[in-house]
């Protein structure tokens, strides 16, 4: 029998905020679900196309003191892009910090609102070194 992947689930604390984060990305949403008597959202965001590989934001209603400080327990989604320049660019302007840039042209790293770690790669052969990434440290970690 095989195995068949389902998604990713996340808990965030401002579902807004997250939501927005991850449209930034070029994730759309594909599915919603509230549950009244469980008094949560569940929101599915996958790449176009892509549809079979969602990240599942989960929202608590009451609040969730239960999410950790570093949520460095859970890993990272990673998603490749076509211009790792560009979409570190975008997130950056943004508000986001780039935790890990892209010095090599092909991997980077950044957080989400709720610190979930979000790795980027190059789709494809790594881009050229180019500033301000090629000398940029890292910050923080990722």
């Amino acid at each position: 029998m095989p195995l068949t992947y389902l998604h990713t689930m996340v808990r965030v604390k401002d579902l807004q905020k997250s939501i927005a984060f991850y449209e930034l990305l070029g994730l759309k949403e594909t599915k919603r679900k509230e549950s009244e008597t469980g008094r949560f959202t569940l929101v599915f965001l996958a790449p176009p196309g892509q549809e079979e590989a969602p990240v599942e934001l989960t929202y608590n209603w009451d609040g969730d003191e239960g999410l950790p400080s570093d949520s460095r327990h859970f890993g990272h989604l990673a998603y490749g892009v076509d211009n790792i320049y560009e979409t570190c660019q975008r997130l950056q302007d943004n508000g986001y910090t780039i935790n890990r840039p892209p010095r090599d042209g092909h991997m980077a790293f950044v957080r989400s609102p709720d610190n979930v770690s979000i790795e980027l790669l190059q789709n494809g052969e790594s881009l050229a070194a180019a500033e301000p990434w090629a000398s940029m440290e890292n910050t923080g970690h990722w």
